[in-house]
């Protein structure tokens, strides 16, 4: 009975997501959305009708700060055992604060983790607990605060349910947006937004409001209502777009670029092999070698392998020696020919394009570039120029790009 009020009740950019949370299909949920995504009323919605069928199973709902409950978790949850029609069979408590199935004695407990002795002391009268919800994950410290949560509460039994819902941070580096990209076996990751909503369950007076943030502040409309991490202002590279390359398209790509940085240890050595499409201003990061201690030989090996010896590599010009073990490997590497301002022309020139990259293709150079951020100075003013640090990647893609770039405003 429950379960067909759920379907109702459910937004349909959730469906999904139920089905797959009612079979299992895996053991955490990363939801994603920005205002009005009815994310988190999607989860106070499941998680009930996920206890009535597991009857053994408690559930732990957690915020960063522990007097933020009241007004926040505990009265959506409140909502939706109301929006259920099962609100008459459930008692709520505030000492500790609690929601208890009358039936079965089965609880929704409400903590902070701001107390995290009180959390590992948590003890239910029978069972376990089998379903944890993390609101407003990205005001957690870190994966490893969560991690820490879930290995004292995630005992006892074989099923286990982990959501951390949240409304992505505006910054990409933020720990939740950097987090939600590393690719899991054991996790499903969902987004959604107000347009996935429909329209009657939130207002016209929404989309109103939506609607004038957007012709005012397009960014700040991105932002909060489609949940874009935006940047932050301090991000020397905001055109990035994170998402997966497939064979398709790099079986397409016909303008290849190419470029190292060389380095040993602690500096790394990248390589990096890229697609340009000028119709668009967009390059694509295809794949990447990123290491330490490893030889010319070596990692010249790795390129002519992967069958990269077809284009130009232009690579860090001050290391001719280098380069020269390359080219006697056969590769057809050269200097990248520096002077005044090369690098800033460099810089400006990757920063009017839009960088493709995926994760799962390109990892050193996704987390470069994604937190490369200015540096500010005492007073956190956003200082010129570029930083000289955990750049190896961003080196490399810049000499690939040289030629291009110093025809100063050339549209390639």
């Amino acid at each position: 009975m429950y379960e067909v009020r759920l379907s109702e009740l459910l937004g349909p950019a959730f469906h999904d997501l139920a089905r797959d949370v009612f079979g299992h299909g895996h053991t955490h949920y990363d939801i994603a959305g920005g205002r009005g995504s009815l994310k988190s009323s999607a989860v106070s919605l499941m998680v009930p009708v996920l206890l009535l069928q597991n009857p053994d199973a408690h559930a732990l709902v957690l915020r960063k700060i522990g007097n933020t409950l009241r007004d926040s978790v505990f009265a959506q949850y409140m909502w939706a055992l109301d929006a259920l029609g099962m609100a008459g069979m459930w008692e709520a408590r505030t000492a500790p604060m609690e929601i208890a199935f009358r039936p079965t004695g089965q609880r929704i407990l409400f903590r902070g983790a701001d107390d995290p002795m009180k959390l590992k002391s948590i003890k239910t009268p029978f069972g376990y607990i089998a379903i944890t919800h993390f609101e407003e994950k990205d005001q957690f410290a870190g994966r490893e605060e969560i991690r820490s949560i879930l290995q004292s509460t995630m005992r006892g039994g074989e099923r286990f349910w982990n959501f951390e819902s949240y409304n992505p941070p505006i910054s990409r580096d933020h720990w939740a947006n950097a987090d939600a990209e590393q690719d899991r076996p054991d996790r499903l990751r969902h987004k959604s937004t107000y347009l996935d909503a429909p329209r009657p369950w939130l207002g016209e007076a929404f989309f109103m409001e939506a609607e004038r943030l957007r012709a005012a502040d397009e960014r700040a409309y991105e932002h909060e209502y489609l949940g874009v991490a935006t940047g932050t202002g301090g991000n020397v590279f905001e055109r990035v777009e994170v998402r997966p390359v497939t064979d398709g398209e790099i079986g397409r790509m016909d303008r290849i670029f190419q470029g190292v940085d060389w380095g040993w240890y602690p500096d790394k050595f990248a390589f990096l092999r890229t697609g340009y499409d000028p119709a668009q201003e967009r390059i694509f990061l295809l794949d990447e070698y990123y290491v330490n201690r490893t030889s010319n030989r070596d990692t010249a090996r790795w390129v002519l392998e992967r069958g990269y010896g077809d284009r130009p590599i232009i690579c860090d010009s001050a290391e001719p020696k280098s380069i020269s073990d390359w080219r006697e490997m056969g590769l057809p590497a050269r200097g990248a020919r520096k002077g005044p301002g090369s690098v800033e022309y460099g810089f400006k020139w990757l920063q009017s394009r839009t960088l493709v990259i995926d994760p799962a293709r390109t990892p050193g150079a996704w987390r470069e570039i994604t937190r490369y951020e200015y540096e500010r100075d005492s007073q956190g003013r956003v200082m010129s120029g570029y930083p000289d640090r955990d750049d190896h990647a961003i080196s490399a893609l810049r000499y690939a790009y040289e030629t291009l770039a110093l025809r100063r405003g050339s549209r390639a």
